[in-house]
C-alpha cells in the first residue's frame, strides 16, 4: 500500500477530471433504444480523443471467464456490478449503473453512478438516493487519523437504515498507478477499527446496495454480479484522496 505525496495526489487530478467528464457525458446521452455497446463505444471514443488508456479492456483477473471485453461496466436492473457491454437495448424505466476507470498520464481514477432511463419510479429513486447518501457519508468519514471502519460503518448504517441488502465481498479499494491497490474498503464495518487513515491514502469508496437481500450470484461469464433474488441494485463510487485537510474527491462531477 503506497501513500501518495501531495504532488502525486495533484498528478491524479487529470485522471479524476476525465473520469467525471465521461460519466457525465454518458448520463446525458443514455436513452431508451440505445444498446450497452453504444455507450461503450461512446466512452471508447472519448478515451481515444483524450489520449487516455482503458484499464478495463483486456483485464483478466482469476475470477473472469474471459478478458474483459469493454471499457465500461454497464449493469442493468438486477445486475449490480461488472455488467458486460452487450447488445441489450435499454428500455424505459431500466436502472443503469455505469462504472468507469481509466489511466491518464500514468495515474488511474475510478468512479460509478446509477440512474434510471426515462420514467423514474419511487422504488428506484429511493435506492439510488440512499446509495448516493451512503457514498457521501463514507467520504465524510475518510478523515486523516480515522480508521477504515469509520468509512465502512458510515456506509453500512445508511444502507441498513434504508432496508437494503449489503454484501461486503466486493467493495472499494486503493487507487494509484493501477486500478486495484491495497487496501480493501468494505461497505460494512465498525467505527474505530481497521487500518489507520493517513494523509496520502487514495481510495475508491463504492457502496452498492440491493433492494432485496444480501445474496448475489455471478453469471456464467464470470463477471456480471446479480442480486440473488432478482431485486434491483444501485452502485455509486468516487476516487477520494485523504489529505491533511480532509478528504478530496478527485472524480467529482459538476
Amino acid at each position: 500500500m503506497a501513500l501518495k505525496t501531495p504532488a502525486e495526489v495533484n498528478a491524479m487530478r487529470p485522471a479524476g477530471k476525465f473520469i467525471a467528464s465521461v460519466l457525465s457525458s454518458l448520463r446525458d446521452i443514455a436513452r431508451e433504444g440505445m444498446t450497452l455497446k453504444d455507450l461503450d463505444r461512446h466512452a471508447h471514443q472519448m478515451i481515444d480523443a483524450a489520449g487516455a488508456h482503458s484499464v478495463y479492456l483486456g483485464y483478466h483477473p482469476s475470477f473472469g471467464a474471459m478478458p474483459y471485453p469493454g471499457v465500461l461496466c454497464t449493469s442493468v436492473n438486477d445486475a449490480a456490478l461488472h455488467g458486460l457491454p452487450s447488445d441489450y437495448v435499454l428500455r424505459d424505466g431500466d436502472v443503469l449503473s455505469i462504472d468507469f476507470a481509466a489511466q491518464v498520464q500514468g495515474w488511474v481514477a475510478d468512479s460509478a453512478l446509477t440512474f434510471q432511463i426515462g420514467t423514474t419510479t419511487p422504488e428506484a429513486t429511493k435506492l439510488i438516493e440512499t446509495t448516493e447518501r451512503a457514498l457521501a457519508a463514507g467520504i465524510a468519514a475518510a478523515k486523516p487519523g480515522g480508521r477504515m471502519g469509520d468509512i465502512s460503518e458510515a456506509i453500512g448504517k445508511i444502507g441498513r437504515a434504508g432496508g437494503y441488502g449489503i454484501n461486503a465481498d466486493f467493495g472499494g479499494h486503493g487507487v494509484g498507478r493501477t486500478m486495484h491497490e491495497d487496501p480493501h474498503v468494505p461497505n460494512l464495518g465498525r467505527a474505530r477499527t481497521g487500518l489507520k487513515l493517513n494523509p496520502g491514502l487514495v481510495i475508491a469508496i463504492e457502496p452498492w446496495f440491493m433492494a432485496g437481500g444480501d445474496g448475489y450470484v455471478i453469471d456464467p461469464d464470470g463477471w456480471t454480479i446479480r442480486t440473488a433474488d432478482g431485486s434491483i441494485a444501485a452502485h455509486a463510487e468516487h476516487t477520494v484522496a485523504i489529505t491533511r485537510d480532509g478528504p478530496v474527491v478527485l472524480t467529482a462531477r459538476d
